[in-house]
């Protein structure tokens, strides 16, 4: 019956996305329409669900710099943030408690606290899936955004820990040991080769990895976590990530459904649920202000804010320790399910009007600013740049290389990952860091000279943004961009975009042209 709940969970997705809305909140619908029918969590589903998790922690750690991690605004605004919001919710509950207040009358200072350290979590389920279909995993906020999911899903272990009293085995001290056989991993991924083996590799890294760090009574799914960024800087880790991207997004329809399956609400339940939303735009303004007092300028600021806006999964994993403790009853766990599941239908929604929402109230955020960026978010000035080609990934960094060698110096490159930038510059490319749908970037970027833009990004909706973002700035030269689908051009047309390439039809254009030089040649050598 397992798979007939997955189908019905597809169709759900599928309807919710003709409405132009992500997929996952049709998951979540089914959840809850298969629970009012009577349809309970199931051994399969569960495991589909589990599994989905940690593949996906597992490619969160491929793409993972521990630095990141070190840095002052990642661990201090987890901190800040969470500390505040547990503080500010305790006071509240207990003054609804005061008033006789549906379930908060039965809480404890103690159950209380619990109650918001479950809240202050934001999804990392729901934060990836947003940044993978937006294509911003690399970006500034991105991977801002990431640092601080990770630093608290590196809390909520601690918790648990502590909490459940299962302490790390002695064993657990031999397990920084995986660093001295690295090599020998990035051996077996290397010999992976492209096809199946290198999926199934990912898929043996990650689950022996939750194994590994299970039998030593340390959560699992840190563990999978810990070995991708292990792993993070192999050649392959970006092709492995890939590869494992469609299974991990199956298995993770489980875990959507999961949530919708651990109990129907009654009425009270649900007004009780609703009634945490707005609290919602509390967490947006802490996070935005921590943020910005630790020197983000406002759109990283802003963006990481709406992006971790919302309920945490990890909540339903504290509040579950909780019941079994007996710390806090389990209609609250009931509550904190709906309420994730709002939360994530909320976040779905605004985050696509993200980049629009920013632009339009950043004369306010601005003011919030600090005067001193980061080192990190001061960009170079692309000089006597006339042609700017934005994405310098494979294909980009090919058509770079193809004007460079025309133009010389007139050819610049940016992309926002900041790693495959600093790479380039150290091979002696001119380019810089910086993401295209930033309205700051171009205010700041002079654009008079520039003549020709070439986006080599393949999401639509990123090119429409980057597009709108020049035509703001005053650019008045061409712009150029790459199709991955044949239907996605007209679409691109739509936006004022002036050539679109559809890079498999041109791709196979090109190698056509160039092998037909072969025979050119060979007619020319025999006459």
């Amino acid at each position: 019956m397992d798979i007939l709940w997955i189908l019905f969970a597809f169709a759900c997705g599928f309807g919710i996305k003709q409405l132009g809305l992500p997929p996952l909140i049709g998951y979540l619908a089914a959840g809850f329409m298969l629970n009012l029918y009577g349809v309970s969590m199931t051994p399969g589903l569960q495991e589909i669900a589990d599994l989905g998790v940690t593949l996906m922690l597992f490619t969160i750690g491929l793409k993972l710099n521990i630095k990141d991690l070190l840095k002052p605004e990642v661990w201090g605004g987890t901190l800040a943030n969470m500390s505040l919001w547990t503080l500010l919710f305790i006071g509240l509950a207990m003054f609804l408690g005061a008033l006789s207040a549906p379930y908060y009358s039965d809480l404890t200072w103690q159950s209380a606290a619990l109650l918001a350290f479950a809240l202050s979590f934001s999804s990392t389920v729901c934060v990836i899936k947003m940044l993978e279909e937006s294509g911003e995993l690399s970006t500034r906020h991105g991977r801002f955004s990431i640092g601080i999911l990770v630093m608290q899903d590196v809390i909520a272990v601690v918790f648990l820990v502590l909490a459940e009293g299962a302490v790390p085995s002695l064993w657990a001290l031999l397990l920084p040991g995986l660093l001295l056989i690295r090599p020998l991993f990035g051996k077996i991924l290397s010999m992976s080769g492209h096809g199946e083996l290198l999926i199934l590799s990912g898929f043996v890294f990650a689950l022996g990895a939750y194994e590994l760090f299970d039998l030593v009574n340390i959560k699992g799914d840190l563990g999978a976590l810990l070995f991708g960024a292990l792993l993070s800087q192999h050649e392959k880790a970006s092709e492995l990530s890939k590869s494992l991207l469609s299974f991990k997004d199956i298995f993770l329809v489980g875990f959507f459904l999961s949530i919708g399956l651990v109990a129907l609400p009654d009425v009270s339940m649900m007004i009780t649920a609703v009634l945490l939303i707005p609290l919602l735009l509390v967490k947006l303004g802490m996070f935005y202000l921590a943020f910005v007092r630790l020197k983000l300028r406002a759109r990283t600021a802003s963006l990481s804010s709406l992006l971790l806006t919302n309920f945490s999964e990890f909540g339903l994993i504290v509040m579950v320790v909780g019941v079994d403790l007996g710390l806090i009853e389990k209609e609250w766990l009931v509550i904190l399910a709906l309420s994730i599941s709002i939360s994530f239908v909320i976040t779905c929604i605004y985050y696509n009007r993200a980049h629009s929402l920013y632009t339009r109230f950043k004369g306010p955020l601005h003011r919030l600013e600090r005067d001193t960026p980061l080192e990190e978010d001061i960009f170079v000035q692309p000089e006597g740049a006339e042609v700017l080609v934005i994405g310098t990934g494979r294909i980009g960094l090919g058509a770079y290389r193809a004007l460079q060698a025309e133009l010389g110096d007139r050819v610049w490159g940016m992309d926002a990952d900041r790693d495959r930038i600093a790479q380039q510059r150290d091979e002696g490319l001119q380019v810089f860091v910086g993401d295209g749908e930033s309205a700051d970037l171009w205010e700041r970027l002079n654009v008079l000279r520039i003549q020709l833009v070439l986006i080599a990004i393949p999401a639509t909706e990123d090119c429409r943004n980057i597009t709108e973002q020049l035509r703001f700035a005053g650019y008045q030269g061409k712009i150029a961009a790459i199709a991955r689908f044949e239907d996605d051009r007209d679409t691109l047309l739509s936006y004022g975009i002036d050539k679109v390439f559809n890079f498999f039809v041109e791709a196979g254009i090109g190698f056509a042209e160039d092998s037909l030089q072969l025979i050119n040649r060979g007619n020319k050598t025999k006459t």
